[in-house]
């Protein structure tokens, strides 16, 4: 064989062995430094309690967020007893009477 041969063997088989691992850095690379690589990221940094993404912040600490629940509670409770009401003033309704002011009646 020839020196022209044995260099272009050389060149083939550097070329086999060398395009796969570019390849696979190349993919890796848009993988792991791409929009992909920064979700799985966010996910991990969240789950190991770590600082939120950047553009979310948290706007209220935990107390005012429990006090506002609170409330919130509180006016469902206050709705419920009044559909209660309701309720027990229409099944106690005869039924030829209607509310007070429904007969569109003047006077």
């Amino acid at each position: 064989m020839s020196e022209d041969e044995l260099f272009v063997r050389f060149l083939q088989s550097l070329i086999t062995t060398l395009a796969p691992l570019v390849t696979g850095l190349v993919l890796s690379g848009f993988i792991f430094l791409g929009p992909v690589g920064r979700a799985i990221g966010d996910v991990i940094r969240r789950r190991l309690g770590g600082a939120t993404p950047p553009g979310i912040e948290p706007s209220r600490d935990s107390g005012e967020v429990l006090a506002h629940l609170e409330e919130i509670s509180s006016h469902v409770g206050e709705i419920a007893n009044r559909q209660e009401f309701a309720e027990r003033l229409l099944v106690g309704m005869a039924p030829g009477r209607s509310l007070p002011g429904a007969g569109g009646g003047a006077g």
